[in-house]
């Protein structure tokens, strides 16, 4: 019989083993979760994700910024030993696209963003006095950066169609005074002289601006419209970008990798090797309380 149950105890811990790491591997594949926008060579201009992404600059395109901030610290920093470390990390998180037509990662933001990462990774470069260098090169990475963050897969809402306030041109009707007849065609101060009138002018249609509102740009350069600086617009007239490449007139050039999953993320594979671990810590404490008993 105790044969038998040490068989069946070590067939059950082989049995919690697999099940613990196969449940590992389940949870360590996630769920699918946002993906990353990448800016690899610039940190301005601007950037075209999905809508919830995550936005990211390599840190070469930094590199110089850093490096400036760093010497003009006034702290003995080594800015090209900051600006090679910095250039090392290639995926630094300044923002995300918003749930709307556009907005920004601003120049703040980044410089933020680039402060820590250089914080974070240990250089021997940041002089006598870290936090002193690290405000000079938050203060010039701010200065020196700033991105336009746009969503590809937002869609306007439609404008309601607004009821016609002045009633409809060349209808009948009885004028004032007891004068009948096609009041289109009514002028006034006519009409036998009781004075004719004519239906008010419909001005609802008309686009108005209210001053200190700014216009997105999902309404400026609709889904199916050419951004400025497009290398497929045609380009005229002195003094505009004709003759330049698309990478002088389109900073940036964005590309989706894929994030890291959910760490709080529990999965059946992982319930189940947890059971079964609990079971076979039950029969461990019993036959534990059986030979202390015997």
């Amino acid at each position: 019989m105790r044969k038998t149950w040490q068989t069946t105890r070590r067939a059950l811990t082989l049995t919690a083993i697999a099940a613990f790491v196969t449940g590992g591997a389940f949870l360590s594949a996630g769920t699918a979760s946002a993906a990353t926008t990448l800016v690899s060579n610039s940190c301005t201009g601007s950037v075209t994700g999905q809508m919830g992404d995550q936005v990211a600059i390599d840190g070469a395109s930094v590199k110089t910024l850093v490096t400036n901030g760093a010497n003009n610290a006034g702290t003995l920093a080594i800015g090209s030993w900051a600006g090679d470390s910095i250039a090392k990390n290639h995926s630094i998180l300044v923002g995300q696209v918003p749930n709307s037509a556009g907005g920004e990662a601003s120049g703040a933001a980044i410089g933020k963003a680039v402060r820590t990462a250089l914080a974070n990774s240990g250089t021997w470069g940041l002089g006598l006095d870290w936090n002193k260098t690290l405000n000079s090169v938050e203060s010039t990475v701010a200065k020196g950066c700033g991105l336009t963050l746009l969503a590809a897969n937002y869609v306007a809402p439609s404008t309601p169609t607004q009821p016609n306030a002045g009633g409809t041109q060349g209808s009948t009707g009885t004028a004032p005074g007891g004068a009948s007849g096609n009041l289109s065609n009514l002028n006034a101060g006519t009409a036998g002289g009781t004075g004719g009138s004519a239906p008010m002018r419909d001005y609802s249609g008309i686009p108005t601006a209210t001053a200190g509102t700014a216009v997105a740009p999902g309404v400026r350069y609709p889904a199916n419209g050419i951004l400025p600086g497009d290398a497929s617009a045609p380009q005229a007239g002195a003094g505009d970008q004709s003759g330049q490449g698309a990478d002088i007139r389109d900073a940036g050039n964005a590309q989706s990798l894929a994030s890291n999953s959910a760490s709080n993320d529990v999965q059946l594979p992982m319930l189940l090797a947890v059971i079964v671990l609990a079971g076979v810590t039950a029969g461990l404490v019993r036959t534990w309380v059986l030979r202390r008993a015997s």
